[in-house]
């Protein structure tokens, strides 16, 4: 069976290109993308009405129509821009990214975190869905809830491709330097353990906030700020250690 993570390291071309790929394909970078086509559609709209409207101005009155119709368009891409400011991207379900290879200590702990990623993204687009009268959690915590989740992914693939890097050296130092090396990744291993368990807590964390909607919400979304608060200063550590 081939080592699709030995394979990227041999070529790293290969690796930058898909990197590229998962990138143009985020969530976020769509929706990015969709914004951008927006704001460029209104930009073109109100041009043409202003164009329109000054040769009105000038006595060219067959462009009245051109008005009616560009300032329509405009208003409406208008809508569809705001519309968009007031959407969030979703999660990646992380069905992109590769895993570390099966003879790595990082696979156990990163497979379980594609696992909690899905999750999360399931639950968190439940609790944005209205139900009751209403969201189960106000918007700005399920923002800071999936923006720290981002985060704390890319701090545990960074940390994860660190172990990864450190385990081929080991492989391929001399018997003698290979202690050091094996002392460093138990302890980067135990790094990722616990930060895959905080973003764990996350997801309990909001599974009981779907749990309780038409219910008591009260410990239920303290929870999910406690929560997120915890997986925040986990991922800044995280990326204080790699610096």
């Amino acid at each position: 069976m081939i080592d699709k993570s030995r394979l990227l390291a041999q070529f790293p071309f290969v690796a930058d290109l898909a990197k590229q790929w998962e990138d143009f394909n985020e969530p976020s970078a769509k929706l990015a993308r969709r914004k951008e086509r927006a704001s460029r559609g209104l930009t073109i709209w109100l041009v043409l009405a202003t164009l329109c409207g000054i040769a009105v101005g000038t006595g060219a009155y067959p462009f009245i129509t051109g008005v009616v119709v560009f300032t329509a368009l405009a208003v409406r891409a208008g809508l569809r821009l705001r519309r968009l400011h007031r959407a969030t991207a979703p999660l990646s379900d992380g069905k992109r990214r590769a895993l570390p290879s099966r003879t790595s200590v990082a696979h156990e702990p990163m497979q379980r975190l594609v696992e909690a990623r899905r999750s999360l993204h399931e639950l968190l687009a439940q609790l944005v869905t209205p139900h009751a009268g209403g969201p189960a959690v106000a918007d700005d915590s399920l923002d800071a809830a999936r923006s720290t989740a981002t985060e704390a992914e890319e701090a545990l693939y960074g940390l994860a491709a660190r172990i990864v890097a450190i385990e081929r050296a080991r492989d391929a130092a001399p018997a003698g330097e290979r202690r050091a090396l094996d002392s460093a990744v138990t302890t980067l291993r135990e790094q990722l353990g616990d930060g895959v368990d905080s973003y764990g807590s996350l997801l309990a964390a909001a599974g009981k906030a779907v749990a309780a909607r038409g219910g008591g919400l009260g410990s239920a979304r303290d929870n999910l700020t406690d929560a997120t608060d915890r997986l925040a200063g986990m991922a800044l550590a995280l990326r204080e250690l790699s610096t």
